[in-house]
């Protein structure tokens, strides 16, 4: 967007996609020509949101520097699907000075790292650190949001679900509570 022809319509949706960004602690983003969208987990920093992935961290299938994306947000206080718009994918280089920044912020919002003191060191070896940058106005947001079932098949996994519990297993644990 041009600052010479931005409006206040704008601003709002530019306000509300950031502050969505922000309080969610996943986006789900779908790469240009794939078929289903993912969940990532990132930070949001300089106007884009940023997302580190492959080595160890999270897969970021699809994925390219020059490509598109669509990011999708949800509400933080009732979960459901907020905003939705394109983004322009960056690759930031390792041990730049904006990749780092980028590293900053997100070392924050990574849960349960394994090497929280050199966790900059391994993603410059084994990570990508992505930038999503908006690319044009929100295809979704509250007020204008497609019709119908948005739900999608889970992605393929080798999880599976739990067998039925044996028959009997609720004899054992009724024993336990009368002693």
């Amino acid at each position: 967007m041009e600052p010479s022809t931005t409006t206040a319509a704008d601003f709002l949706d530019r306000a509300l996609l950031e502050e969505a960004a922000k309080k969610s602690g996943l986006l789900w983003v779908r790469a240009d020509g794939q078929q289903q969208a993912r969940a990532l987990w990132h930070a949001w920093y300089d106007g884009a949101v940023v997302v580190v992935g492959d080595g160890a961290e999270q897969p970021l299938h699809g994925l390219a520097a020059g490509a598109g994306a669509t990011v999708t947000c949800r509400s933080k206080d009732k979960w459901g699907r907020l905003t939705s718009w394109p983004a322009t994918v960056t690759e930031l280089a390792p041990q730049s000075e904006a990749w780092r920044a980028a590293v900053e912020e997100l070392r924050g919002k990574r849960l349960n790292a394994p090497d929280t003191d050199t966790i900059g060191e391994r993603w410059a070896r084994e990570c990508r650190v992505l930038r999503l940058a908006p690319a044009g106005p929100l295809d979704e947001q509250p007020g204008a949001m497609p019709d119908g079932s948005l739900a999608a098949r889970p992605m393929p996994s080798p999880a599976t679900t739990r067998l039925p519990i044996p028959a009997g297993l609720p004899k054992l644990l009724l024993k336990r509570r009368k002693r």
